[in-house]
């Protein structure tokens, strides 16, 4: 494939007067555009998209760094943030950040190299205050989880009200011996979900049982490990909440039929096609990944505008069938 330098050698002209052509400069001669564009054309010239610029010199590409593009809630805020790109004839470059906290700078710095219109970010890492310097040129705006050590533009669920709210649901139930399932547990997703757990069981006089808690389960293999200790406890659990979609695709995965009751937060792709259906913490993704998108816009509009904000979303509880006490907690 052509380059632009290539173009630049055939024509005897350079690079940057192969760009101003691109870009429709009015300075360049008109003899001179003629030609470039002829020789373009006889190389078949295609520039890169990143290339090009937005008259503030941003590429017109518009970044989202999320832990697992799989997930099927990253996956529905790419995809919203990829809707309102379009609009504006941005591109958009989803990238995989993984769970690895240590990795997280390297990866989102190779995204913001290429000079992004802006970039949105679920974090995995415990320190962003080292995006300072990007964010004054580069508009950041946090998803799901807030940014740590840093001022910037953050949508999130109401994750501490999500987590009491279903904790108290399984009460209302019947249930007392409430096990929590989560993953990376430093993140302020799981502290705050875990912090709903707690309040709600301490509210109805349950002392919170750290036996109970099983924390990291990221794969099949540590699920099905989780799900053997927690049945195999004395006073074994009778319920399960799970702070996240992915920990209960497999906790549903890791138990017998109807062994426990069951609340996830955040639903997901067949929950409500599970036997039993899954009851679950309901989030938009569709609706963060949207206001995210336009807060970079506003800000690419509006670059002088310098109040960062912070905005929580409702959650709300879908009732299905597992959350309900089975025949073997009736008889306890």
């Amino acid at each position: 494939m052509a380059t632009m330098r290539d173009v630049a050698e055939r024509a005897g002209v350079s690079a940057k007067t192969v760009s101003r052509v691109f870009n429709d400069d009015p300075h360049v001669l008109p003899e001179t555009r003629a030609h470039v564009e002829r020789i373009m054309k006889e190389l078949n010239y295609v520039p890169n998209v990143l290339a090009t610029t937005f008259r503030a010199g941003k590429t017109s590409a518009i970044g989202v760094a999320v832990p697992d593009i799989v997930d099927p809630f990253f996956a529905a805020i790419a995809r919203a943030v990829d809707g309102v790109a379009r609009d504006r004839g941005v591109a958009t470059l989803v990238t995989n950040l993984g769970n690895d906290p240590a990795r997280e700078r390297d990866i989102l710095e190779s995204l913001l190299s290429r000079r992004l219109a802006g970039l949105i970010v679920a974090p995995v890492g415990t320190d962003h205050s080292w995006l300072k310097r990007w964010k004054d040129n580069t508009p950041v705006v946090f998803v799901d989880r807030a940014p740590i050590g840093l001022s910037a533009d953050s949508f999130a669920d109401n994750d501490e009200a999500g987590g009491y709210l279903a904790t108290r649901h399984l009460i209302d139930h019947g249930h007392r011996r409430i096990a929590y399932v989560g993953d990376t547990m430093h993140l302020s997703t799981e502290v705050n979900r875990l912090a709903g757990y707690r309040r709600a069981l301490t509210e109805a006089g349950i002392e919170p049982d750290d036996e109970l808690l099983a924390p990291y389960v990221e794969d099949r293999e540590a699920t099905e490990a989780a799900m053997t200790r927690l049945l195999g406890l004395a006073d074994r659990p009778t319920a399960v909440f799970s702070s996240n979609a992915r920990s209960s695709m497999l906790v549903v995965h890791a138990l017998p039929a109807s062994e426990l009751a069951v609340v996830g937060f955040g639903d997901f792709p067949m929950a409500d096609m599970l036997h039993p259906a899954l009851t679950v913490i309901d989030q938009d993704p569709d609706q963060i990944g949207r206001l995210a998108a336009q807060r970079v816009f506003e800000r690419v509009d509006h670059p002088k505008r310098r109040l960062r904000r912070t905005t929580v979303l409702d959650v709300a509880l879908i009732e299905r069938e597992s959350c309900k006490v089975t025949r073997a907690d009736r008889g306890r």
